[in-house]
């Protein structure tokens, strides 16, 4: 890199291609707890998620997210919540599958679960 050039940065945005945008939305915002935000796209929701933005969207064009038998393999996604434990309660409440429990490490209070899309999300406390 010269000393002219800016680093680049991010991620800023992740989004991820779900079978239902609405039921997806829906769990990101009830069960997750993330808060939507105005996007005039129909093909997306947007949610706010402190310094960064994440979207559930509709699989882009050519892409059959039925042809991948575990999307996101490989990918951590995480979200930070004070409260980590109220979180991996409403997510079982939910009845979405958590393939890690609850546990308490340098992230504070972690736990891992599948989103209604198998996409594997944890939730960690410590800011």
């Amino acid at each position: 890199m010269t000393s002219s050039s800016s680093p680049t940065i991010g991620p800023d945005f992740v989004s991820l291609q779900v079978r239902d945008l609405a039921a997806s939305a829906d769990f990101y915002e009830r069960v997750v707890g993330l808060a939507r935000v105005p996007a005039p796209n129909p093909q997306a929701v947007v949610f706010t998620s402190g310094t960064s933005s994440f979207a559930v969207r509709t699989p882009l064009p050519g892409f059959d997210l039925d042809a991948h038998p575990q999307l996101g393999a490989g990918v951590g996604i995480w979200f930070h919540h004070p409260d980590a434990l109220a979180v991996h309660r409403r997510v079982v409440d939910h009845g979405a599958a958590v393939v890690q429990e609850p546990s308490d490490g340098p992230f504070g209070t972690t736990f891992a679960f599948r989103d209604p899309d198998g996409y594997l999300i944890t939730i960690h406390s410590k800011a």
